[in-house]
């Protein structure tokens, strides 16, 4: 019964409840700088490679394969419109990787990346945070929005466990980025904000990306890949890399074993 008036909401406001959701979970994460003010760097390396885990897991399994599954019952090249999504998706993170100014975490602000500015470093810190929360919301949107062609338990429950999924990595993501933040010689206030406010894209991307899929149903196996290329964009440009800091790389690499299972169990046994 709950599952069933679940389905008669509008999928866009499923949506925004989903990634605020997600966004509440980066919150909880970013105040453990309340409680901590070094993060050792093998815990750091483990959390920013579990991260990296669940968002290729997620990529594959909640976004790659429905689409390819989608185009195929539609009478589609199945591969298509999961190429040409992915692909668009890694591309447009490398344009705004290239244009929005940003700076990432432990780097003088000289090696700030994207158009010159006169922004201070906790703008730019921040902008570099919420790059990456841009495809999680723009994902967990589309699937919600997906809602909206197949209103069904099993489309529900895939969409639920994604943003489950990028919630679980969200708490240790917003640790990992308040508490170095705050290494940097940020008050714990302005670490805890700016961990917290990289994750408030995520409901403006979640509600766009399932108004999107909502209004131009044909978009949908596209914008499942773009969300999917996107996100992997994120990982191999700045997760996998900013996991590998120091000696403790094995560290970094059990992280993303973890994420990765713990994404494909939530999805594959509870989808």
């Amino acid at each position: 019964m709950e599952i069933e008036w679940l389905l008669k909401y509008n999928p866009v406001l499923l949506a925004l409840f989903a990634t605020l959701f997600t966004w509440a979970v980066t919150a909880l994460g970013a105040s453990m700088v309340f409680f901590f003010k070094t993060l050792n760097q093998k815990v750091l390396n483990a959390m920013l490679g579990f991260a990296a885990g669940v968002m290729i897991a997620a990529s594959y399994w909640s976004l790659l394969k429905p689409a390819i599954e989608i185009s195929e019952a539609n009478g589609n090249i199945a591969w298509l419109p999961a190429l040409i999504g992915f692909l668009s998706g890694g591309a447009f993170l490398l344009l705004i990787d290239k244009l929005l100014p940003h700076l990432h975490i432990g780097l003088t602000i000289d090696k700030a990346e994207g158009i010159k500015t006169s922004w201070q470093r906790s703008v730019l810190l921040v902008l570099a945070i919420t790059l990456h929360n841009i495809p999680e919301g723009l994902a967990v949107g589309v699937a919600f929005g997906a809602l909206a062609n197949n209103p069904n338990t099993g489309s529900l429950a895939g969409a639920i466990v994604l943003a489950i999924g990028i919630g679980l990595q969200n708490f240790p993501e917003g640790a990992a980025v308040s508490i170095p933040i705050r290494r940097e010689g940020f008050s714990r206030i302005k670490a805890f904000n700016i961990g917290q406010m990289s994750g408030i894209v995520e409901p403006i991307a979640g509600v766009i990306g399932a108004y999107m899929v909502l209004t131009i149903t044909p978009l949908l196996p596209y914008a499942l890949a773009f969300a999917a290329g996107a996100m992997i964009f994120v990982v191999i440009e700045e997760l996998i890399p900013e996991s590998q800091t120091g000696n403790e790389t094995d560290y970094s690499t059990i992280g993303a074993m973890l994420g990765f299972a713990t994404m494909m169990f939530l999805d594959v046994a509870l989808g």
